[in-house]
């Protein structure tokens, strides 16, 4: 099932809307990277020659080109010609004029620029956007002196020429200049070289105390503050939205350095760095970061200037209740238990109700973490959430309730109207993110019913679904946790029904949204590996499924553990794969884990088969048939009802396993996967084989044609799945029937493609009385 606690995972001090501005204290500077935007609004804004389409392409390149880092030339030229080729061709031949000629002509090509000003319906209308950054930029040029001027022109030239630079002469152009800015500021009116030394050298010694510099990343330079500012909104968003199209997290972690060397109180970077180390679990940099962050916050920031004690004690209390759920996250719970019992003493002393609510919600969170029952701490986060009107948290709550009741064995309808209030609550205040947690987490609670039609119906809904939540930056919604989930449950579904060609397309979709060294790729992994498992032990290639075993329990331990207690039964390994069972069981009852403790009984009962001990298994199914009834797990309850009915068989009782039979059959026809259908066919051919040959002749015959009838069709489900030692069977039987039947012709067909299918897999197969 889904899980509902990471949306828990939350910034206190995004929460309210505040971005705390002004840290950076660093004003914009005319660098020749804001040269080279400035000529492309030029050509944009003379040049009749760019079409609608492009224009467009364009609008939406201007405030990432405008606010974001600066690029090389040949990152800046590749970027517009993806837009407009002659465009960037354009600008590259201004850029070549300027670098190329003289001091005048960058004189001139400034001198040009206020004529697009004269048209008030021009694209640099003064209070455009273009137009902004245009006059921006023309008052700052007006404002250096001489020196200062030959100096932007020198670092022109540098700039334009660094692209043809060789690949082994170090890094050139903006990175080495930026550094040497200082006396572009815009209010510098005197080239000060004295006070930018001892400036330099205090920002120097101030450099080398801050723990998260690289020394080997090349400096490039301090950003303006608009730029910082839009670079951690941009990546934030995307880490939470879109974590592939985000930088990745090596580069990502040293342009957050790099930041940081030129403001070690950045107190939003250290946040990100926090972030961005959680995509790799890395747990130092992570409690590094997030400590950072919030001493930053109480020593630069508005929390304790402008709200004095109270706001250092909301700092405090949130960074306690960040430090818990990092830990939480870390399965660290001793830590985490003893931070959060800090953060609820620092909120009861300062009566912050909304911080006592998170903790509420994050304690009964770890009680869930540790395997203990958490539904009346749950109960009381709900209802006080409701009281202090969160609902966030209230919705959280109530899905956590949902999740504990489907694993308790609430019935359907109960857990469906739970979820419908929520659905009513997240669309009544545009809660997106939790619209989207309700219909996976609905997928995973009809796919655990057995229900398949009604999970791929909810899995369907969720994917054409369009968020509530304003798209920015090309990022569409279908990177998140709960995509992850429903498109897992899809891959399921399909392998189920032996569709392999679309389970490939789904985890190659899979993959490429959520490539390895994201936090949600854990999820298609074990997918994935399950469903190359269940197919190689389908085929009877054991070979091929015991090595999935070792990378299935490095993502799962317990399931790792019940499929190499398959593999080992299958090996007729009994007593190692026995051993293993039982210790699972226990395991399972401890942490009440009903479905699996289920699967453990039928597995266990299919031992007892080997040795013969029917009688002894029959105890262990009915155990379980009443556990799997008790918490409405149909699929569960109908494998159990093909093992009782194979169990009865065996001890010779067919008419009443026949019967058991047909109680099973119409759910497994309707929602089970394509095994089941065909073992299900199977064992009622066997059924009626034994039943017609008690009868008369004239009878026996009819019985034996509707067996062969049956036979058919689950060798079509067998041929779905490719499954040839079931088909193998299959073809000995209907042999043998037809041998009876004294149809020869048939008789000579099935034992020619038994012949074939017993000399391509080279290895007998099991007696066909002795498996279901």
């Amino acid at each position: 099932m889904a899980s509902v606690h990471e949306s828990l995972y939350f910034n206190p001090m995004m929460t309210n809307g505040v971005v705390h501005a002004n840290v950076f204290g660093i004003k914009d500077w005319v660098t020749p990277y804001k040269i080279s935007v400035l000529a492309l609004l030029y050509e944009m804004t003379t040049s009749k020659l760019i079409g609608l389409q492009e224009r467009r392409r364009f609008n939406k390149l201007l405030l990432p080109l405008q606010q974001g880092p600066d690029l090389t030339l040949g990152q800046f030229l590749k970027t517009v010609g993806e837009c407009c080729p002659q465009t960037a061709y354009a600008v590259k031949l201004r850029l070549h004029e300027m670098a190329d000629g003289e001091l005048k002509d960058m004189e001139y090509f400034f001198g040009t620029l206020p004529t697009p000003f004269r048209a008030i319906d021009s694209e640099a209308y003064k209070t455009s956007v273009v137009g902004l950054f245009m006059r921006h930029m023309l008052l700052a040029y007006n404002k250096l002196s001489f020196s200062q001027v030959y100096k932007l022109y020198k670092a022109l030239q540098q700039y334009y020429h660094s692209q043809y630079a060789e690949p082994g002469a170090g890094p050139v152009g903006v990175p080495s200049l930026a550094t040497d800015n200082s006396d572009m500021d815009l209010t510098s009116n005197e080239d000060t070289v004295g006070e930018r030394m001892e400036k330099h050298e205090l920002d120097t010694t101030t450099l080398h105390e801050s723990d998260l510099r690289n020394e080997d990343a090349p400096s490039r330079g301090p950003l303006s503050q608009k730029q910082a500012e839009y670079f951690l909104a941009r990546q934030a968003y995307l880490l939470k939205n879109d974590e592939n199209k985000a930088l990745k997290p090596a580069a990502l972690q040293d342009e957050l350095n790099n930041m940081l060397k030129f403001n070690p109180d950045f107190a939003e970077a250290h946040y990100l760095s926090y972030l961005n180390s959680m995509r790799v679990q890395d747990i130092f940099i992570s409690t590094h970061s997030l400590l950072h962050y919030f001493d930053r916050l109480i020593l630069s920031g508005s929390e304790g200037k402008s709200n004095g004690d109270e706001g250092y004690g909301r700092s405090l209390r949130y960074a306690a209740l960040n430090l818990a759920a990092l830990h939480c996250r870390f399965g660290h719970y001793q830590q985490a238990d003893l931070a959060l019992q800090e953060a609820i003493r620092i909120a009861q002393e300062s009566n912050d109700h909304v911080c006592l609510q998170h903790c509420l919600s994050w304690l009964y969170t770890l009680e869930q973490m540790k395997g203990s029952d958490s539904s009346v701490l749950t109960e009381d986060s709900v209802k006080m959430a409701a009281h202090f009107s969160l609902p966030y948290l209230a919705s959280l709550g109530i899905q956590s309730l949902v999740q504990q009741g489907a694993i308790q064995g609430k019935t359907a309808h109960e857990l469906m109207d739970a979820m419908k209030e929520t659905d009513i609550l997240h669309w009544k205040h545009s809660l997106s993110e939790l619209i989207d947690i309700s219909l996976a987490q609905t997928t995973s609670i009809w796919r655990m019913y057995g229900k398949s039609t009604m999970a791929q119906q909810q899995a369907q809904l969720l994917l054409n679904m369009s968020s509530l939540e304003q798209v920015n930056f090309g990022v569409h919604q279908n990177n998140t946790e709960a995509f992850a989930v429903v498109l897992c449950h899809l891959a399921g579904l399909h392998a189920e029904q032996g569709l392999y060609g679309a389970v490939s397309e789904i985890l190659k979709h899979l993959k490429d949204q959520f490539p390895p060294h994201t936090q949600h790729a854990k999820l298609w992994m074990l997918c994935d590996l399950k469903i190359q498992f269940d197919r190689a032990m389908n085929d009877g290639k054991y070979h091929l499924a015991e090595p999935h075993v070792t990378a299935i329990a490095a993502l799962n331990k317990t399931e790792g553990l019940y499929r190499k207690a398959l593999v080992l039964k299958a090996l007729n390994r009994t007593t190692e794969a026995y051993s293993i069972l039982q210790r699972l069981q226990l395991y399972c009852e401890k942490t009440k884990y009903t479905e699996m403790i289920i699967r453990v009984m039928l597995a266990t009962a299919e031992l007892h088969w080997e040795s013969s001990g029917f009688a002894t298994a029959l105890p262990l199914l009915l155990q379980a048939l009443s556990l799997a009834r008790k918490h409405h797990l149909q699929a569960l309850a109908s494998e159990t009802i093909l093992h009782l009915a194979f169990t009865q068989l065996m001890l010779g009782v067919a008419d009443q396993a026949l019967g058991v039979l047909h109680e099973a059959m119409e759910p497994v026809l309707a929602h089970g996967a394509v095994m089941d259908k065909g073992r299900a066919l199977l064992l009622a051919a066997r059924c009626q084989i034994t039943i017609a040959g008690a009868q008369p002749d004239c009878q026996r015959h009819t019985a034996l044609g509707l067996a062969v009838e049956t036979l058919g069709e689950a060798a079509a489900y067998f041929s779905m799945l490719d499954c040839k030692e079931r088909l193998r069977d299959v073809y000995y039987l209907q042999a043998r029937l037809h041998h009876t039947l004294g149809q020869n012709a048939e008789r000579n067909q099935c034992a020619m493609l038994f012949r074939l299918l017993n000399q391509e897999l080279q290895v007998p197969g099991a007696a066909v009385a002795m498996r279901l």
